[in-house]
């Protein structure tokens, strides 16, 4: 296939991941992550390193999106910086670990974690599961260790880490607009924290396609940022005219499928 071809291919996994993300509010690394994987299998990227490929490129991609998102909500007052500014240090050393173990844990053994993170989310969204709030913000140590564990975890997993961070701050109390607010700021340097991770922790690996920066692909990642710009907003108006509770249902399963196939190649594709 002509490398025009393999650009067009993010080019349409960008538009679908940005509206999905717009429709569902949700970050686009759950969807993005094995339709990257898949498209690098494809393309015979060194299999020791698809996923890590794939989970360092769609974290870049969080960063030009967690920005927007954090400056919108400020600009309705939804974001309690005195919490970000909290649990911003825990965010930080999180991802640092996050993103050193990913780079030392076989690719079958993070698509494995990957798959269990996706039916979470999957079944979250299935139940449409929102915890009940029950006590106030943890103190300095507790905020650390919520923050490392949520950085980790979305280093991990190349999200912005808004299906964490929001249950954990409406656990704490956190009116829900604040808790998406606060959520989307939070993002930001899990963004800028997992993308410095993973590509100096790719720096040296072996074998990476040309145009890599670490474990970041720098053509997929410009074609399907500048794609999920465009078609974000569309989502997100189309969020108030359909029925999303249903389609959230319907969305949960695809993940399960997306999850599954993306196993299938990895495992079983040689």
């Amino acid at each position: 296939m002509l490398w025009t071809s393999w650009y067009l291919a993010y080019i349409a996994i960008g538009l679908f991941t940005g509206f999905v993300a717009g429709l569902f509010g949700i970050g686009g690394g759950v969807i993005l992550v094995p339709l990257l994987a898949m498209l690098f299998e494809a393309q015979h990227f060194p299999a020791e390193h698809v996923l890590h490929l794939a989970l360092g490129t769609s974290m870049a991609t969080i960063i030009f999106t967690a920005i927007s998102s954090a400056r919108t909500h400020d600009k309705h007052g939804a974001v309690l910086w005195p919490v970000v500014m909290r649990i911003v240090p825990g965010i930080l050393l999180g991802t640092v670990l996050g993103t050193l173990l990913a780079a030392r844990i076989p690719t079958r053994g993070l698509a494995v974690f990957f798959a269990f993170f996706i039916l979470y989310v999957a079944l979250q969204m299935f139940v449409s599961f929102k915890p009940k709030a029950s006590r106030e913000m943890p103190g300095t140590s507790g905020i650390l260790a919520a923050g490392t564990l949520i950085g980790a975890l979305s280093a991990l997993v190349a999200i912005g880490g808004g299906t964490i961070t929001i249950p954990f701050l409406t656990w704490c109390n956190v009116k829900v607009h604040n808790a998406i607010g606060t959520s989307a700021a939070v993002g930001v340097p899990i963004a800028l924290g997992g993308s410095a991770g993973y590509m100096w922790n790719g720096i040296h690996a072996n074998g990476l396609p040309p145009a890599s920066l670490g474990f970041v692909y720098l053509p997929a990642l410009m074609f399907v940022m500048v794609a999920s710009i465009v078609t974000a907003p569309l989502g997100a108006r189309l969020a108030h005219r359909l029925p999303v509770d249903t389609l959230k249902r319907l969305f949960a399963v695809l993940l399960v499928l997306l999850a599954a196939k993306m196993l299938h190649g990895l495992f079983w594709s040689a």
